[in-house]
């Protein structure tokens, strides 16, 4: 798994929009006590159910794996000039 440049605050974007994305479905309401790695976890389950993004293997699923995938998801959200992506 190779490392993204600005991995970190690509990750942090990428749980605020995974939460935003759970809340519009209303399927999820995170709580400000809620761990960043259980947000992730969630918002992964969420979006392979939904089919928005392909699931690891399970074996391989670990929190590493989740926010690296999230920040992969995002990363292709934002346009081509985005400063995260420089």
């Amino acid at each position: 798994m190779k490392k993204l440049k600005n991995e970190a605050e690509l990750i942090k974007a990428a749980i605020e929009a995974g939460m935003r994305y759970g809340e519009a479905r209303g399927v999820v309401k995170f709580d400000a006590t809620d761990s960043a790695n259980d947000k992730a976890m969630y918002i992964y389950r969420l979006m392979v159910n939904d089919k928005v993004i392909q699931p690891i293997p399970e074996d391989q699923v670990s929190i590493k794996s989740v926010k690296h995938k999230l920040a992969i998801w995002y990363s292709k959200q934002l346009p081509k000039d985005h400063p995260l992506l420089n």
